[in-house]
């Protein structure tokens, strides 16, 4: 995670709650990641999702034959 990025309070208690679960910085950085991906196909903050938005999600990744654990690149290619 760049110190440009904002830690907002969501971002904060995720990473509380990996630490507490003892994931590794890389672990770490691909659900930041994908918590990221979520959030930008909703263009909005993923707290705010619904349980329906995961599944059109889950759907959509299923369509484009793109995994959540997907690098950034790999979902370029």
């Amino acid at each position: 995670m760049s110190i440009t990025d904002a830690v907002t309070p969501l971002r904060h208690r995720m990473i509380e709650d990996m630490n507490a679960r003892k994931l590794s910085a890389g672990t770490q950085r691909g659900h930041i990641r994908s918590c990221k991906r979520f959030a930008g196909f909703f263009r909005r903050s993923p707290d705010t999702a619904t349980t329906e938005d995961i599944r059109r999600f889950q759907l959509h990744l299923a369509e484009t034959g793109v995994s959540i654990c997907a690098d950034s690149d790999d979902v370029a290619r």
